[in-house]
């Protein structure tokens, strides 16, 4: 059931996102890099509702996987904005914290994908 959680999770995060990286360009803050932002954020959820599809165990786990590596990205993306002062404490503070609800969760289930595939 955590499955459908990372997705419910994901797709707020990429909502929230677009939101924010809207918002940034309405302030003409960090225009250059707010399509990082983006790309990475979104990527999360897509990669996670792909996995719902996935071919096998392995192709599972490997899109679970490429999530997580979004996720990391991700978290750069809005450590770097908030130290710039691109983005203030409170929606450093929300982002932040999605991002890491999600990046707990698809740890855990990468590891439980994984000892599924050791038996």
């Amino acid at each position: 059931m955590a499955d459908n959680k990372l997705v419910t999770l994901s797709k707020g995060f990429a909502i929230d996102t677009i939101n924010l990286c809207e918002k940034l360009k309405m302030r003409k803050k960090a225009t250059a890099i707010i399509n990082q932002l983006l790309r990475s954020a979104t990527s999360i959820g897509a990669n996670i509702h792909e996995a719902n599809y996935a071919s096998s165990r392995a192709d599972f786990i490997n899109k679970f996987q490429i999530a997580l590596k979004e996720c990391y990205e991700t978290d750069y993306w809005i450590d770097v904005f908030h130290k710039a002062f691109i983005i203030t404490d409170e929606e450093y503070s929300h982002m932040y914290s999605q991002c890491s609800k999600i990046r707990k969760l698809l740890i855990a289930s990468i590891t439980t994908a994984k000892k599924g595939n050791s038996k």
